[in-house]
């Protein structure tokens, strides 16, 4: 029997969400575990595995429009199975209603508008305004996105979420009143006043009626200067993990499922990354100050970081401040110790927007090229071919390394950290050398796998996972 697909509820308030890429076609051979589509709500971008392996088949989940949760949007036929175009094409159709515990803040798209194959084009040369792609603009990532479909500046937009935030339904008000503006009108002579006396705009970008009033809202609900990621529900001090450069939360996936214990888990998106893509920061210090503001923006007066490489330097220099009381350090092949750096991968990865070269720095990064799917290959390619991220993070990267030496160190920030640390590191790591752990202060736990290289996270997910229920239990 085909199994299902379904839009699945990434966040604890969802309704809704939106395909943004699907990354295989219909009548693809896929492996089960491997990125299948990506979402975007609200909050975030994340990607969707695959349930089981076989051959795509009924894509019915469009690109771009509202599906409800729950909400099938494609089979997965098993080798051998069966499949009947016709009888597929006719099968009675599933609704699915929205979750009645979650309140939705829009409505679903009208059956119509989905066809019956994933194939939605995005305009290639839909700039948004050097305006809206400033710090300053609060807007969640679906709808930066759509801004720059429709070329909205997000300048001129006002948002209606928390401290201003500008979310989807504000930017597709933006663009309808555009339109309406485009649109051939008869002459009118002046607004006429109201029946208290108030003239009334021709158009406004602000809803007519205030929102109603909600309870509070979880984490990834609130306005953030970096995008956030809930990535396990749960409770006590959450667990905050900040990834590496030319990487993103998304990339947290395995070691997520060896992680025990009930700690909520959060991941931040580094300004130039995954659905931070649009914050830009102009060096080190801009990303450390990202991270904090971020965390002072959600709430969170205490944590336990874990950071990998570039997010292992920036999670040290987050302990050693007072933006949160950081109960636990655990730092995965952290750059910010040593002189020294293999920029041959920074700049050559930086760039990367085709398969082949993707595949070639992916592998790189492990000690056995085997540890990085051919399915993760292809999803981080896809991800990049556009060229954005390749611009975002060379800019970036002229800030923090070159000419095979790092320009951030976080070595002597070290000695005076209160909290437990733990070091983890690979003494195959081609990225980062392992002799840049040696003589540190003896309270710190350094942990040396063997066979292993830059990425102990995904080469020794389950004794990473195992280390770090040690610091949160």
């Amino acid at each position: 029997m085909p199994t299902e697909v379904i839009l699945p509820k990434v966040d604890m308030d969802m309704a809704t969400g939106q395909i943004s890429r699907w990354f295989y076609k219909e009548g693809d051979a896929i492996k089960k575990g491997e990125p299948l589509f990506e979402i975007e709500t609200d909050k975030a971008a994340m990607e969707v595995d695959a349930p089981a392996s076989g051959t795509l088949r009924n894509v019915t989940g469009a690109e771009g429009v509202d599906i409800a949760v729950g909400a099938p949007v494609a089979w997965i036929y098993a080798e051998g199975e069966a499949y009947d175009a016709a009888a597929a094409g006719g099968s009675v159709e599933t609704k699915v209603e929205p979750d009645p515990d979650v309140e939705t803040d829009s409505k679903p798209a009208p059956a119509e508008a989905v066809p019956a194959v994933a194939q939605a084009a995005r305009p290639e040369d839909a700039k948004q305004g050097a305006e809206g792609e400033r710090r300053g603009v609060r807007a969640t990532p679906l709808a930066r996105r759509i801004a720059r479909e429709r070329g909205i500046d997000l300048a001129s937009v006002t948002g209606s979420g928390p401290l201003g935030r500008i979310g989807r339904d504000d930017v597709e008000a933006a663009a309808a009143a555009r339109s309406e503006v485009k649109a051939p009108q008869p002459a009118v002579a002046a607004s006429k006043p109201d029946s208290v006396g108030t003239a009334q705009p021709a158009f406004s970008c602000t809803p007519k009626t205030a929102p109603a009033a909600r309870a509070p809202a979880p984490a990834n609900d609130t306005a953030t200067p970096l995008a956030v990621t809930r990535l396990r529900e749960g409770e006590g001090v959450p667990i905050v993990l900040i990834h590496g450069f030319g990487s993103e939360t998304a990339s947290w996936r395995p070691l997520l499922g060896e992680m025990t214990g009930g700690n909520p888990v959060l991941g931040i998106d580094l300004p130039g990354h995954g659905a931070s893509l649009d914050q830009e920061a102009d060096g080190f210090d801009g990303l450390v100050s990202g991270v904090e503001e971020t965390l002072i923006a959600l709430g969170v007066t205490g944590c336990h970081l874990v950071g990998h490489s570039l997010g292992g330097a920036v999670a040290t220099s987050v302990a050693s401040g007072t933006a949160t009381d950081v109960r636990s350090l655990m730092l995965l092949s952290p750059a910010g110790f040593g002189p020294d750096i293999d920029t041959g991968f920074t700049e050559g990865f930086a760039r990367a927007t085709a398969e082949a070269p993707v595949r070639t720095w992916l592998r790189h990064l492990v000690a056995d090229a085997g540890a990085i799917s051919d399915g993760f290959v292809r999803a981080t390619a896809r991800g990049r071919a556009d060229g954005r991220q390749a611009d975002a993070q060379t800019r970036l990267g002229t800030h923090l390394f070159s000419n095979g030496a790092q320009h951030v160190s976080v070595r002597d920030l070290l000695p005076h950290l209160a909290m437990p640390v733990k070091i983890v590191a690979g003494t195959e790591d081609r990225v980062v050398p392992v002799r840049h752990f040696a003589g540190l202060p003896g309270r710190i736990a350094l942990h040396v796998f063997p066979r292993t290289g830059h990425m102990p996270q995904i080469e020794q997910k389950g004794d990473v996972a195992r280390l770090l229920h040690e610091l949160t239990r």
